[in-house]
């Protein structure tokens, strides 16, 4: 038989903290501030058994895995909309207070969302905005590269854009991804992103690029380093072919390749920690630009 895990005194400092805030400040009645302490230790005690022992340990994902727990626990969508606000107004506090230094689920806020749920896409909405750019085009054979990659490996938008040819390790289906931080760790992907992100590298890049030469994966028309702003724009312009809520956004992916992991039995840990990356020299083939003809049967 296992134990629980032992009480973390820092998630209950600071729920404590945050509880005499409301108290004090905001006035609340004896039995709100109960309906409070009980919604944030059932968040807490999640994740205390994720290993966490700290507020300032927390990210997003851990909400996102919390809600996916807690919807197959079949609590309803306003019990699991209330404990997120719960735990969303503690991260709050806790960052205009100078105990965080960023609001870890600032990200999660989601106006016009049912009961004020982060927004996740269904598979057969992940078919849909998979299958909507044109195959046949070299920008749409960069899109459907970009969306697989976005899904299958939960790239945040940074890191989609600082993606180098180098980074993708085809033998052994991984990527590796500078995260926040600029700390590196390693991503798997599966056969098929890996499949669709070959086809886009071998012709369809090599055409963008032309005479050029840079490092990044994901490229603008003209050949140059994907913007930001411009990658909002291909996001949103596929959301809206695939007939996607109009709540959605790039965020919404990662939140997406989270649950879905975890639906199908992923420990958290395993999602929102993966191994970090192997010494230099352990790389894909291309360190640069690919080639352009036929890779190698290596690959």
């Amino acid at each position: 038989m296992t134990s629980s895990p032992p009480p973390a005194p820092g998630l209950d400092q600071d729920v404590d903290l945050y509880l005499g805030h409301l108290a004090a400040e905001r006035g609340l009645a004896a039995n709100t501030l109960e309906a409070y302490a009980l919604d944030l230790g059932r968040v807490s005690a999640y994740l205390r058994e994720q290993g966490v022992t700290a507020w300032s340990q927390v990210d997003a994902l851990h909400l996102v895995g919390y809600l996916a727990h807690a919807s197959r626990q079949w609590l309803s969508a306003r019990t699991r909309a209330r404990r997120l606000s719960a735990a969303r107004g503690l991260c709050k506090f806790l960052h205009q207070e100078g105990l965080l230094r960023d609001d870890p689920l600032a990200t999660l806020e989601g106006p016009g969302l049912p009961d004020g749920l982060p927004h996740f896409l269904s598979r057969a909405e992940v078919e849909r905005l998979l299958a909507a750019p044109d195959f046949d085009s070299d920008l749409g054979a960069r899109d459907q590269a970009l969306l697989e990659l976005m899904y299958a490996a939960g790239l945040r938008v940074s890191e989609a854009l600082g993606l180098e040819v180098g980074d993708v390790q085809f033998q052994v289906g991984l990527l590796c991804v500078r995260g926040k931080g600029s700390k590196e760790r390693l991503v798997p992907v599966h056969q098929k992103a890996l499949d669709v992100l070959r086809a886009y590298l071998e012709g369809p890049r090599s055409r963008l690029l032309g005479l050029g030469r840079r490092d990044e994966v994901f490229l603008n028309r003209k050949g140059g380093r994907l913007s930001r702003m411009g990658l909002w724009k291909i996001l949103r312009k596929y959301f809206v072919l695939a007939g996607l809520p109009p709540t959605v956004t790039p965020h919404t992916l990662r939140h997406t390749f989270a649950t879905h992991l975890l639906e199908g039995g992923a420990d958290l840990r395993s999602v929102q920690d993966p191994p970090e990356a192997p010494p230099p020299g352990i790389g894909a083939p291309w360190t640069s630009s690919p080639p352009t003809s036929t890779p190698t049967s290596t690959l």
